[in-house]
C-alpha cells in the first residue's frame, strides 16, 4: 500500500441540542463523532462497520463536509478539507465522491438519467458541451447500463438499477476517493452480490480508493482490505479484514464477529453467540472512560477512568482496550 490520500485526525462532529422557539437555549450535545483517528491509503478499500447509531454515516459526511466539523482534521492529498473555503471544497469535491444508502431518495426525481450524470460534467467543465452525450453514455456502460435509458426518470428504474445510476453519477469526475454509505443495504440479497462485484471491479479497474461503509460484516469482508470497526463515535480496532474477521481482539468486535451467520447447519446449531448487555449508551450522555464498559464482561475499575487509546496490537491491528492483554 502507498501513503495516505486521506488523513483524519481527532475528528469531532457535535450536534447541539436547542430548546425554546424564540430564545432557544443549549440544553445539551450529539456526540455523534468523537475523536476519530484514522488514515486511508491510496488504491484500498477499507471497510467501515458498527450497529446503527454509532456515527458511521456522520463520519461519511464529515469527511466530504456535508456536515461541518466540530474539531480535528479532515486532510485530502495535504488540503484540510475541515478549513477549506466553499471554492476550495467544490474544487476537492472532483477528488472525493459518496453513493449515499438510498438511491431513490439521492437521485433527483424530476431529472432524468443523463441531466444526474451530466449535471458534474458541466459544473466541473470535464469536457465540451458537444461530448457530454458521449461522457453520459459511457458512464452508463460502465456501470452496466445501456445508454438508450439514458431519458429515463429514477422511477422507471429498478433498485438495483438506480444504484448503479448513482455509482456512475459518483464516477463521473473521474474521482481518486469514493465514500458509499451501505449503498446494499436497501437492495435484495442477490442484487447486493451484484453491486458488490460491480464495486470491487471498478475500483481495480480505476485504481480508486474506496471507503465502505455498512454494518454487516459478512459484506464487509467480501469486499474489504483493511476494516475499521466503530462504536459510539470512535474507532475500537483496525486491522486487515481478515485479521479482524478470523481473529477479533476488541470485545465488541467480538461480538459483531459472533452474529455472523454460517452456511453449513450443523455450525449454526452449535456455534455461540455473544449477547452484548443492555443497549448502546446515548451520544448526548456518554460514559466515562472507555464508552463501551457498561456491555463489556471483561470491564473492570480501571475501564472507567479514561477513554483508551487506539495503540497498536502487533503490525497490522490497532485496539483501542486498556484490558487487552488480559484478553482470552
Amino acid at each position: 500500500m502507498s501513503d495516505p490520500i486521506l488523513q483524519l485526525t481527532d475528528v469531532k462532529t457535535h450536534f447541539p441540542i436547542t430548546r425554546g422557539f424564540l430564545v432557544k437555549r443549549h440544553i445539551g450535545t450529539v456526540k455523534a463523532v468523537d475523536g476519530v483517528n484514522l488514515s486511508v491509503r491510496r488504491g484500498e478499500v477499507l471497510g467501515l462497520v458498527g450497529e446503527s447509531g454509532c456515527g458511521k454515516s456522520t463520519l461519511a459526511r464529515t469527511i466530504l463536509q456535508l456536515v461541518p466539523t466540530t474539531g480535528g482534521a479532515v486532510v485530502l492529498n495535504g488540503r484540510n478539507l475541515a478549513t477549506s473555503s466553499a471554492r476550495e471544497l467544490l474544487a476537492a469535491r472532483r477528488d472525493l465522491q459518496m453513493v449515499f444508502q438510498d438511491p431513490y431518495a439521492s437521485l433527483n426525481p424530476r431529472m432524468t438519467v443523463f441531466a444526474t450524470l451530466a449535471e458534474p460534467l458541466i459544473v466541473h467543465r470535464v469536457c465540451a458541451p458537444s461530448e457530454v452525450a458521449a461522457r453520459v453514455a459511457e458512464l452508463m456502460r460502465l456501470v452496466g447500463l445501456a445508454p438508450r435509458f439514458m431519458q429515463k426518470y429514477p422511477h422507471e428504474f429498478s433498485g438495483g438499477q438506480r444504484q448503479r445510476i448513482a455509482i456512475a453519477r459518483a464516477l463521473a469526475l473521474e474521482p481518486k476517493i469514493i465514500v458509499a454509505d451501505e449503498p446494499v443495504s436497501a437492495l435484495d440479497v442477490s442484487i447486493q452480490a451484484q453491486i458488490l462485484n460491480l464495486l470491487a471491479q471498478l475500483t481495480k479497474k480505476m485504481n480508486l480508493t474506496l471507503i465502505f461503509i455498512a454494518h454487516d460484516l459478512s459484506v464487509v469482508k467480501h469486499i474489504s482490505d483493511r476494516i475499521a470497526v466503530m462504536y459510539l463515535g470512535k474507532i475500537v480496532e483496525l486491522g486487515l479484514a481478515a485479521d479482524v474477521i478470523e481473529r477479533p481482539r476488541h470485545p465488541y468486535t467480538r461480538a459483531l464477529v459472533s452474529a455472523i451467520p454460517t452456511l453449513d447447519p450443523d455450525t449454526e446449531r452449535t456455534r455461540q453467540r455473544i449477547v452484548l448487555a443492555g443497549d448502546p449508551p446515548s451520544p448526548i450522555n456518554p460514559p466515562a472512560g472507555c464508552a463501551f464498559h457498561p456491555r463489556c464482561a471483561y470491564a473492570q475499575a480501571q475501564c472507567k477512568l479514561a477513554p483508551p487509546p487506539l495503540v497498536a496490537d502487533g503490525l497490522t491491528r490497532e485496539v483501542a482496550c486498556v484490558r487487552l492483554a488480559d484478553l482470552p
